[in-house]
């Protein structure tokens, strides 16, 4: 890892779940300094500025990226809570990252496109969400760029497929899958098993992140990040099992319901995006990769990181793990 000097831009994290503390140790890798903003102050890593500040507030915002030369929007809230918390979040974020004279990075998602009946997603592909929560995503995406267009400050947005990867824990290739294959129980499975789904690689979503950051010339639209071919959920229940070296059994859900920490007040807010898991949802990063010659990290090679970073979290959390060698 690269020492930042005292000249070194300031890159600016807000918020520090899976994707902005792994894009806040890739920027401490490349030499930047970085200061992450959440509400405790202490989601950080060594060798960053650790803030707290509550980002719904303007005056708290502006002092959290003061000095900024770009800032990395990578905040989110409590599922149930997105629609009404996330549009003024984002007009207080993009007023301060604006009064810093920075360049504003978001972590998007792909819920603006709405159901595409199986076509892969491109960035040119129309915005037809039918979901509240895909509804609002657009507008918000539309507010960015017109930001954008309108020279209040450069934005870009980076979008994902769904996240996998060490410290993933919220998604539907992570706790419900990795703990219970390392240590024989039963994993969930969404939707159909053999529709083609695209999973998107946390440790690219952060290169992809910092490289945009980088690249003003970028700014004014969408990216996808990089994002390997889709396999079908059938294929990564295997290559979880090769790579975990234990039997497990696969629950699969047709429809919408609690299940494990799916609770029933998450899974009522995720029944509009269910649609994600009936259909094939193949999401394209060949725009991307060609610009910034970038690829994506392998399926195999990135589900076995993640089944090692699992093991170890297991045994963290006192749970008694296979012992596997990582074999078929």
């Amino acid at each position: 890892m690269s020492a930042a000097t005292p000249s070194a831009p300031l890159h600016v994290v807000l918020g520090t779940g899976p994707a902005g503390t792994t894009l806040a140790e890739e920027l401490l890798r490349q030499g930047f300094r970085v200061r992450t903003v959440d509400r405790s102050g202490r989601g950080g890593l060594p060798g960053t500025e650790n803030v707290a500040a509550d980002l719904g507030s303007p005056a708290a915002a502006r002092e959290a990226v003061a000095g900024a030369e770009v800032v990395y929007h990578c905040v989110n809230v409590a599922y149930e809570l997105q629609v009404e918390v996330m549009p003024a979040l984002q007009k207080v974020i993009v007023d301060a990252a604006a009064a810093a004279g920075a360049r504003l990075v978001v972590m998007d998602t792909v819920y603006p496109y709405g159901p595409s009946g199986g076509v892969p997603l491109t960035e040119d592909s129309p915005w037809r969400a039918t979901s509240r929560k895909g509804r609002m995503r657009a507008q918000l995406d539309g507010a960015y760029l017109a930001a954008h267009d309108a020279g209040r400050l450069p934005v870009v947005l980076a979008r994902a497929a769904d996240f996998y990867g060490p410290r993933v824990l919220n998604s539907t290739l992570g706790g419900t899958t990795f703990p219970a294959a390392l240590t024989g129980g039963t994993v969930l499975a969404l939707g159909a098993l053999d529709l083609p789904h695209s999973f998107t690689y946390i440790k690219d979503v952060a290169r992809g992140l910092a490289r945009l950051g980088q690249e003003p010339d970028a700014y004014g639209r969408a990216w996808h990040l990089p994002t390997a071919p889709a396999p079908t959920v059938r294929e990564v229940m295997a290559l979880v099992r090769e790579r975990a070296g234990v039997p497990f059994e696969t629950e699969v859900l047709a429809e919408p319901r609690p299940w494990g920490p799916f609770d029933e007040t998450f899974m009522a807010e995720y029944a509009e995006m269910f649609y994600q898991h009936t259909e094939a949802q193949t999401m394209v990063s060949d725009a991307f990769e060609r610009r910034f010659g970038m690829a994506p990290t392998p399926l195999p090679d990135g589900i076995g990181a993640t089944v090692e970073w699992y093991r170890e979290w297991l045994v963290e959390q006192g749970a008694a793990v296979g012992a596997g060698d990582g074999t078929a």
